[in-house]
């Protein structure tokens, strides 16, 4: 069986459950992926059932502990070739004046760190789930001598991750993309320093745990309209713009009911506070309910429950809350950004709307509270559409092709398990 490292931020945080269906899936394509860390999240959002088990499993990079001169004696062990190669690369690096140079050299040393952790588990490669510091890191741990490393690029967008983007590709082995659109926005911005070996797989669900206990039922009569979301509290996923498509809904006579499931990364005291005084300030405090990080159950439980699944995100890779929320064959109304239209085909099995127009997508909601009809049409082809081409183990599979295609000893490894 083939050993590697996985490499999550943060982990395990409240998006990160995808990640942990996709190790299992990896486990039974014959890869053990071992976890890997920069820190633990913060406590408020590792709410889901199996994070206490998943930190358990988690090497951390950070904090450091007593492991400086652990660090140090691995950058010595590297020997005069790593210790070229490495600093040339902190050296060469994108970086931001002085401080940015500094930053540089200390990911160097948390890449001493990650060879050296890498070595003694006896990883034959690190996969990265980021192309933020993450993937500097691996990159550095890599030319000091350690293991080679690969990249999932899961979007909005790639600058958002960060600086030094060429010199990170250009080293990886392969990499995997979760959509053509940010396909085609890595061939833009990285140009020939892409690895040779670039699979396109979006992230999924697992159809097996995620389905309905009963069929979707509209509101009966004088039954409030139940609308739930999920996602990060982060301005980019516009939870006001649908705070405000509730309160035009309500002023339309509907009695619209939202619940948002998700917390700001600060654990309650950042965005959070922004949207408790957005909803206060339309009144809207027994309309509109944060449950802050929830674990999946509770996700699952506030799916099946509600009428209509909504997401107003001013810009997504291709979301897995909207894949869930298909996959639970309710009817979904969600905004047109990143690559969402490769998951949607508007109409026919969930409903896309511009972002930043609360107006038009609670007219989409309010037609479909009164076409029931039309809402279980989308409700019965929204996880067909996912069960076709989004179920969870197609990244685990791309992950495995880019193994064999680039790693000596890989494609027989894996055809003996």
């Amino acid at each position: 069986m083939l050993k590697i490292g996985f490499f999550i931020p943060e982990f395990p945080g409240q998006t990160h459950i995808f990640l942990w269906r996709e190790r299992q899936a990896l486990a039974e394509l014959g890869i053990e992926a071992e976890l890997i860390s920069t820190r633990p999240p913060p406590r408020a959002v590792a709410s889901h059932s199996w994070a206490a088990e998943a930190q358990a499993q988690t090497r951390y990079l950070m904090p450091l502990g007593g492991e400086g001169f652990g660090i140090v004696a691995e950058f010595l062990r590297s020997g005069p070739s790593g210790w070229a190669r490495g600093l040339g690369a902190a050296l060469s690096a994108e970086a931001q004046g002085v401080k940015g140079r500094l930053r540089m050299l200390a990911l160097l040393g948390m890449g001493a760190r990650l060879k050296r952790i890498a070595r003694q588990q006896g990883w034959d490669h690190i996969h990265v789930h980021s192309c933020a510091d993450s993937a500097n890191i691996a990159m550095f741990a890599e030319r000091l001598g350690g293991p080679g490393y690969s990249l999932t690029l899961h979007g909005p967008t790639l600058e958002g991750y960060g600086p030094n983007q060429r010199q990170k590709w250009r080293h990886a082995r392969f990499a995997t993309i979760i959509s053509q659109l940010l396909t085609r926005v890595a061939e833009r911005e990285i140009g020939t320093d892409r690895p040779a070996v670039i699979n396109v797989a979006p992230m999924g669900v697992d159809l097996d745990q995620i389905r309905r206990r009963a069929p979707w039922q509209p509101p009966a009569p004088g039954e409030a309209l139940r609308i739930f979301s999920c996602g990060r509290l982060n301005a980019v996923k516009g939870h006001d713009h649908l705070i405000e498509a509730v309160a035009l809904l309500r002023a339309r006579g509907i009695d619209a009911r939202l619940e948002i499931a998700g917390e700001d990364e600060q654990g309650g005291s950042g965005y959070h506070r922004q949207l408790d005084a957005l909803i206060a300030a339309k009144g809207l405090g027994d309309a509109v309910t944060l449950l802050g990080a929830v674990s999946e159950d509770r996700v699952r439980e506030g799916l099946e429950r509600a009428h209509v699944f909504a997401l107003a995100s001013l810009n997504e890779g291709i979301s897995v809350a909207i894949m869930e929320a298909m996959a639970m064959e309710m009817p979904v109304v969600v905004t047109d950004v990143g690559g969402n239209h490769e998951l949607i085909t508007s109409g026919r099995d969930a409903i896309l709307v511009p972002p930043e127009r609360p107006k038009i997508m609670a007219e989409q909601i309010a037609r479909l509270h009164a076409d029931p009809e039309q809402a279980q049409r989308l409700a019965q082809a929204s996880r067909a559409r996912v069960a076709a081409e989004f179920h969870h183990r197609r990244s685990a599979e791309a992950v495995a092709d880019g193994l064999a295609r680039t790693l000596p000893g890989a494609r027989v490894a894996l055809a003996r398990a």
